[in-house]
């Protein structure tokens, strides 16, 4: 009765004798204890088994599903797959731990079973370049699935068979606790309802993570029918009745026979580490991304980066990432099906009590997701949604320290959050009307204090949709050694090793450091996980996680000012601090507020703080001189009288003072017309009289102020001039709207001295003399 079952798992390379292998009295032979043994020389024939792969049953993302589709049956099994240096690689070195990610998405079209169950099987019966060898392995995987793989509605079925046959092998993820009071280890499976039976201590000993949130495996499982005292019948005596006692795990009819775990038991990371060095990092670059399912060279550089971004939540703690972008691009693969550490929440639907767990509760319930898990997903945040207003707050504050208070106590956890969606129109649209975190829901949106948690922003426009020839149909390293690869690196930290070659520049607070630094840390982890980089290896990895950081902060200028004002986000060279290098975003315009181009004559931009709200701002004094009776027009200054006063100050310095900036220039011919532009919104300022002076000669005299210069300082009706404030934040400001000079009094060489030498070097200061406007205007105008 159960030759069938035990056929399907005679190994690939026994296919034509596998009738004879067993008898009807047979017990079953499990490949999965014999593949380890087998010699080198037949690893084509049977893959060792125990380093297959791990994760919960779940759904790839409908565009990968979609592109598995097109994926060519015939180059799987008709042997037209062809091996480059990569692939021989990794069977030189990764024996037992790889295998054909081609087979892989085969047979994901048709079976809706976990990725690392699909892997184990294929490592098992499919590691030939045989072609008809690879066919037969396929229908005996097929056959296994149909009949071994436990499904949840088929529970029923499953359970009738162990009890109908004696014993029956299933396939399943079980776990186990120790039950003190009665010394044993109480199992129970994750799809296969039955009671809670004994586990034997030697297989939890042999495989702890059994008792660390369960481990699949292949197990045979016995029923022993009840013992009935007939005894009663023959003597016609009522035997008393006992005092009933309650059932424990040892009074289950379920027992173990055999247990193999289809997941890696354990992995020895030293040893998958120092394999590294025998591949260049362009090559260890495809084997990883071969691992997750992707064909590299059917991406650009900046591509395969963006897909490796996605795994630095698996291999970073406390990582927070946020990718938007095009529906289609795959955003959800890596987290529902390479690491079986990793939860994805459909809708973004979630409590706080889910997320952060129970007040009063104990055990797994206290912990909530974020203590359970290495990684929580919400994917479509656009449908993200808390009933407790309060839970925005205790998000906040887990992104920022990895803590979080429940009741009276605060809890630690470890795990990174990511936050998906889509972006409905082109991010150029997007930027001329709002913020790229426009697509989060309205409790976040205005929340600028959240998002500066987030510690990179992947632009999923810059990701391409799922195509068939996105999916590789070379080897890859088993799903299940990627991501214990992942876990197990998530206790080293290479945040340090930026500090060998560079330093960032004074833009970054202490926020853009830890996400920066984090960022750097995951992809040099993934990356070169020896910890051996090269200068250029650093800068490479530098670069790209300043660009990530710099796109979260400029979101966060537009919706907050002056507050994200240092966006400029770079670095130095260690060794030579005059090497500064300001890492910019593909996607931001290049039209700075203050351009580096030639200006109409009577344009100029000034700075100076706001009477409205007290911050430094960049404005734009648009004069125009016409024919007239020596009259100032303006437009756009406001009711402020201070405003209106220093603009009457500046006139009135151009009617005594223009003829010895520019002689000839009859200035009381002209009428003189300004339109105030506020460039910021931020409100009119009554610290730009110097400026519109200059703007006022230049009008007059038809010549136009020098390009990227800003002008601050106050002209009194007096004619004397004011001292400058808070002149780091002036430069600072100027440096972030394009401005590449600035006009300073010789008095302010002083207050240079505490000012960092990569914000002086970015604005470069032209000096006058303390209070000699005209001296002031001659340099604007080059004259």
């Amino acid at each position: 009765m159960r030759e069938n079952e035990e056929n399907f798992f005679a190994p690939s390379s026994s296919v034509d004798s596998a009738a004879e292998a067993w008898d009807d009295d047979a017990v079953f032979a499990d490949p999965i204890a014999e593949a380890p043994d087998a010699p080198a020389s037949d690893r084509d024939a049977v893959a060792p088994s125990v380093e297959a792969i791990g994760d919960g049953p779940c759904d790839s993302d409908d565009s990968i599903n979609e592109a598995m589709d097109e994926v060519s049956a015939v180059a799987a099994v008709d042997g037209l797959f062809e091996t480059d240096e990569v692939d021989r690689l990794a069977v030189d070195h990764f024996p037992g731990k790889i295998v054909r990610k081609d087979l892989t998405a085969l047979m994901k079209r048709g079976a809706n079973v976990p990725t690392f169950v699909l892997e184990y099987l294929l490592g098992m019966y499919c590691s030939t370049s045989d072609p008809v060898a690879v066919e037969a392995g396929l229908e005996r995987i097929r056959g296994i699935l149909l009949n071994n793989y436990v499904r949840p509605d088929e529970s029923e079925v499953i359970k009738s068979k162990i009890r109908e046959l004696g014993s029956y092998t299933v396939i399943d993820k079980v776990s186990a606790r120790l039950d003190e009071r009665n010394d044993n280890y109480v199992a129970s499976f994750t799809n296969l309802r039955i009671e809670p039976f004994v586990m034997p201590a030697e297989y939890v000993r042999q495989f702890t993570k059994i008792l660390q949130g369960g481990i699949w495996c292949i197990m045979r499982i016995q029923y022993t029918h009840p013992v009935d005292d007939d005894f009663a019948d023959i003597f016609d005596e009522p035997t008393p009745k006992k005092k009933e006692k309650s059932r424990g795990a040892q009074d289950s009819p379920f027992s173990v026979i055999s247990l193999n775990p289809i997941q890696m038991p354990n992995l020895d990371l030293d040893s998958m580490i120092d394999q590294r060095r025998h591949f260049t990092t362009e090559q260890w670059q495809e084997l990883l991304l071969r691992s997750a399912g992707y064909e590299p060279t059917a991406l650009t550089e900046k591509e395969r980066m963006h897909f490796l971004e996605r795994m630095v939540p698996l291999i970073e703690r406390n990582y927070n990432l946020c990718e938007l972008g095009p529906r289609g691009t795959g955003k959800s693969h890596i987290y529902k099906e390479i690491s079986p550490y990793a939860i994805l929440l459909s809708g973004g639907q979630t409590t706080t009590a889910n997320l952060f767990g129970r007040m009063n509760a104990r055990g797994e319930s206290r912990l909530g997701l974020v203590g359970l898990w290495d990684c929580v997903t919400f994917d479509e945040v656009a449908g993200m949604n808390f009933k407790d207003a309060n839970a925005v707050q205790i998000m906040k504050d887990y992104m920022a320290s990895g803590s979080y208070a429940r009741g009276r106590d605060t809890l630690n956890a470890d795990a990174s959050i990511v936050m998906e969606g889509n972006i409905n129109d082109s991010v150029q649209n997007v930027l001329k009307t709002t913020h790229l975190f426009d697509p989060f829901p309205p409790e976040f949106n205005d929340d600028s204090a959240f998002f500066d948690r987030i510690h990179y922003y992947l632009p999923g426009w810059e990701i391409p949709k799922m195509r068939s020839n996105l999916l590789t149909e070379h080897y890859g390293l088993i799903t299940d050694c990627l991501s214990e690869f992942c876990k197990e690196m998530r206790r080293k930290d290479f945040t340090h090793l930026i500090d060998r070659y560079f330093r960032l520049n004074s833009d970054f607070n202490k926020r853009d450091e830890i996400a920066v630094r984090k960022t750097f840390s995951g992809l040099a982890k993934l990356l070169f996980p020896d910890g051996e980089m090269t200068k250029d290896d650093v800068r490479w990895i530098l670069e790209y996680a300043i660009e990530g950081r710099r796109r979260v902060k400029e979101q966060l200028k537009i919706m907050a000012g002056v507050e994200f004002i240092d966006v400029a986000l770079g670095y130095y060279d260690a060794d030579d601090p005059a090497d500064v290098r300001v890492v910019p975003v593909p996607e931001q315009s290049d039209d700075s507020l203050v351009p580096d181009a030639p200006l109409l004559p009577g344009h100029v931009f000034a700075i100076g703080h706001s009477v409205v709200t007290g911050e430094c701002a960049i404005y734009k004094l648009e004069n125009r001189a016409v024919a007239g009776e020596f009259k100032l027009q303006t437009e756009g200054l406001g009711r402020s009288r201070a405003v209106q006063e220093a603009f009457k100050a500046a006139f009135n310095y151009f009617e005594n003072n223009a003829a010895r900036v520019a002689p000839g220039m009859h200035i009381g011919v002209k009428d003189y017309l300004l339109f105030f532009n506020d460039l910021q919104g931020k409100g009119p300022s009554d610290e730009v009289s110097l400026a519109e002076f200059v703007g006022l000669c230049s009008a007059a005299a038809n010549r136009p102020v020098a390009p990227a210069l800003v002008i601050p300082g106050v002209l009194r009706m007096s004619g004397t001039m004011g001292d400058l404030r808070d002149l780091e934040d002036i430069l600072r400001v100027a440096r972030n709207a394009g401005a590449r000079r600035i006009l300073l009094p010789m008095s302010s060489i002083r207050d240079l001295q505490d000012i960092s030498s990569e914000l002086i070097g970015a604005v470069s200061p032209d000096f006058y003399p303390d209070g000699d406007a005209v001296s002031a205007a001659k340099k604007a105008l080059e004259l």
